[in-house]
């Protein structure tokens, strides 16, 4: 005996099912902004996902201007490289915005170690020089591209990246990110990290031995 599909009635529960799936899909997401601003105050006792807002009458116009990217930063560091930083710690203003900046100047031969950006994806514009910029796929796919001043790129959120200045002089890029608090993941910390990672389980993912993994230890270590 053959049974009669009802069309229209499967249609309309699937057609239900996408209505309520688009119609819930923004519980998912940050929500839109309540008021006009929520100024951070860095120094509330209370501890939220962000922070708490100043009251207004404690707002004033310094809240939403920040100079802090104008000047060169000192490379003289391991890396080459010197980094200021416009997020809602530096600048209280983008709190709740999703939105921050970093300006990073390279000395010659500078680089940013492997790292990532939990919270945020990154666009960058070169202010200045030659910059090799490369991020990883999660199917180990390396996308790369060296830029001159006046070019752009992009680092979709999570992927480990990096920039190395590939020119002879100095090299400045100016990185936007989709949070008022990216934070940063810098891969070679799994060997410093506290309490730290037995030598054995680092081994076994790179596959070395131990005596390598406590050289590469007691050589950041020192850092």
């Amino acid at each position: 005996m053959t049974t009669k599909t009802n069309s229209p009635a499967i249609f309309f529960v699937i057609f239900s099912l996408v209505v309520l799936l688009f119609t819930i899909s923004p519980c998912f997401s940050d929500p839109d902004a309540l008021q006009d601003f929520c100024v951070a105050n860095l120094n509330a006792a209370t501890s939220i996902n962000g922070f708490p807002c100043k009251l207004e009458a404690d707002v004033s116009s310094s809240d939403f201007f920040f100079s802090g990217l104008m000047n060169e930063a000192d490379t003289d560091g391991i890396f080459g490289i010197g980094t200021s930083t416009g997020n809602v710690r530096s600048f209280p203003g983008l709190n709740t915005l999703g939105l921050s900046t970093s300006r990073v100047d390279f000395a010659p031969n500078g680089s940013i170690p492997l790292h990532t950006h939990p919270r945020a994806s990154e666009t960058g514009f070169v202010l200045k020089g030659e910059v090799l910029v490369g991020f990883i796929s999660t199917k180990s796919v390396l996308y790369s591209k060296v830029l001159k001043a006046g070019e752009m790129f992009v680092v979709p959120k999570g992927l480990v990246h990096f920039q190395k200045n590939v020119g002879l002089g100095k090299a400045t890029t100016l990185n936007t990110f989709n949070s008022h608090l990216a934070g940063t993941v810098i891969l070679s910390t799994i060997f410093i990290s506290s309490p730290g990672i037995p030598n054995g389980i680092l081994a076994q993912n790179f596959q070395v031995d131990e005596t390598v993994v406590a050289s590469i230890k007691s050589k950041l270590g020192a850092l």
